[in-house]
């Protein structure tokens, strides 16, 4: 029996710091595990599919991000839907809105930008709160190198360093239209400290843990663990440096994908 399909397109939110990541694993909660409990739930057993924008790791979070969802058999009442998702789905997901698609369209496949924000502090002890929202790095760091190198990462590059456990076949060329360092005026609230700092990274499509490669690198910069030339080498794909520094995943954010028309 041939049933008719039907395509949506959902942006979604979600607090990561509870989830072992996106991508649905046996024995441990991810945000596409939630996703499908709930969707069982209100759909009554009719047949669907989901399919991510991207996936993040664990304890990684998305302020928005795109999901597309095939319904088979009936189609949806989108004000209805949106309503009883949001209902159902737990406190540290939302979907922000849904819109009908068509056979043509493929979330992973359209082109997009991905902009991502990795929050920190320095020094002194953060209150606890913070947690879900920035790592703390309880060290005086130079911030103003880590700034001037954060800009080395913009353009063009072989980023083969900055790619976890790269294989023969894996491509590693890539082009950041935006890397900054600056101080946080984003997110703000009273537990915060009274200063922290974010890294804006944003391009086309990234690496698995590119972004938290690249934050360690900038990290060990700030402790003068290396210098603007050796990050510099690093970003030369040519040089095929193995990088252990691997930023804390919790201070990371998908801000937002912006598909291309």
């Amino acid at each position: 029996m041939q049933y008719k399909r039907f395509y949506y397109l959902i942006q979604l939110q979600y607090l990561g710091f509870r989830y072992h990541g996106w991508q649905k694993q046996p024995n441990v909660l991810t945000v596409e595990h939630m996703l499908h409990k709930t969707l069982n739930y209100i759909l009554e057993d009719q047949r669907f599919k989901v399919l991510a924008a991207g996936r993040t790791d664990a304890m990684v979070s998305a302020n928005q991000t795109y999901i597309e969802l095939f319904i088979y058999e009936d189609k949806l009442d989108l004000e209805t839907f949106l309503e009883q998702f949001n209902k159902n789905l737990p406190q540290d997901i939302r979907a922000l809105s849904i819109e009908e698609t068509t056979a043509d369209f493929n979330i992973i496949q359209h082109p997009k930008i991905k902009e991502y924000f990795y929050f920190f502090c320095v020094k002194e002890k953060m209150h606890p709160f913070c947690a879900p929202f920035m790592v703390n790095l309880q060290e005086d760091l130079d911030i103003e190198l880590m700034k001037l190198g954060a800009k080395l990462f913009e353009g063009d590059h072989d980023f083969y360093s900055f790619t976890f456990r790269p294989n023969p076949e894996t491509k590693t060329e890539g082009s950041i239209e935006r890397c900054e360092l600056t101080e946080n005026d984003i997110y703000t609230a009273n537990f915060f400290p009274n200063q922290s700092f974010v890294l804006k990274v944003a391009g086309e499509g990234f690496k698995r843990q590119q972004i938290r490669l690249m934050m360690g690198a900038l990290i060990d910069l700030g402790r003068h663990k290396i210098n603007l030339k050796e990050l510099e080498k690093t970003i030369d794909g040519n040089h095929k440096i193995k990088l252990e520094h691997i930023a804390q995943a919790s201070g990371l954010i998908l801000n937002k994908v912006s598909l291309k028309l």
